[in-house]
């Protein structure tokens, strides 16, 4: 599938040159993390070449709406991805599945199909993984530098109220990720 590599680049070299550095958490790394996963499902599950290429330019590009900036960023990296898209020659159903795949992030998370889950679940990981804390520290950065909280309470709030309310989509995350979420979860109540 042609263009992916082109978008890749593309879309890595402008996260890494415009993003604000206040984004400690909706960074670069971020991104490469949420493709890796991608890449996970892509080797676990039994999915055609164009789903494939579909996971992951929607991994790539599903943050980009945070170089113009956090408000309604999946709207706005959704639209940006699709102008470079075009312009890249991708046909118009690639580009509208992968519009979906950014829009089906926005939290809370309302995924329409397979690969609307597995993106989901992969730009969520982190929360049933062992460097869940590592992570969270880093959204805690990111949030108290836009003045969403201000306080430790408010952020271990968050964080109770978050992962209370967060559903794992994918068999796979249920299964491997939803038992250590949990884990997380009872420490912040016992806390």
């Amino acid at each position: 599938m042609q263009g992916y590599l082109k978008l890749r680049r593309h879309v890595l070299a402008r996260l890494k040159s415009e993003l604000p550095q206040y984004l400690a958490y909706h960074g670069m790394n971020h991104t490469l993390d949420v493709l890796n996963v991608c890449e996970q499902y892509i080797r676990r599950e039994n999915l055609s070449e164009e789903d494939r290429y579909l996971l992951r330019m929607g991994a790539i590009v599903h943050d980009m709406g945070f170089l113009i900036g956090p408000a309604n960023h999946e709207a706005v990296g959704a639209e940006m991805a699709g102008v470079l898209m075009k312009d890249l020659g991708m046909e118009q159903r690639i580009i509208d599945q992968v519009k979906g795949l950014v829009m089906a992030t926005k939290i809370p998370q309302t995924p329409l199909n397979y690969l609307q889950k597995i993106i989901c679940d992969a730009d969520l990981d982190y929360l049933g993984r062992d460097d869940y804390p590592t992570i969270s520290v880093k959204l805690f950065a990111e949030l108290k530098h836009m003045n969403i909280i201000t306080t430790d309470q408010q952020w271990k709030d968050l964080q109770i109220n978050f992962l209370k309310s967060h559903h794992f989509q994918t068999p796979f995350a249920i299964k491997n990720r939803e038992p250590k979420k949990q884990y997380w979860l009872k420490k912040l109540l016992d806390s």
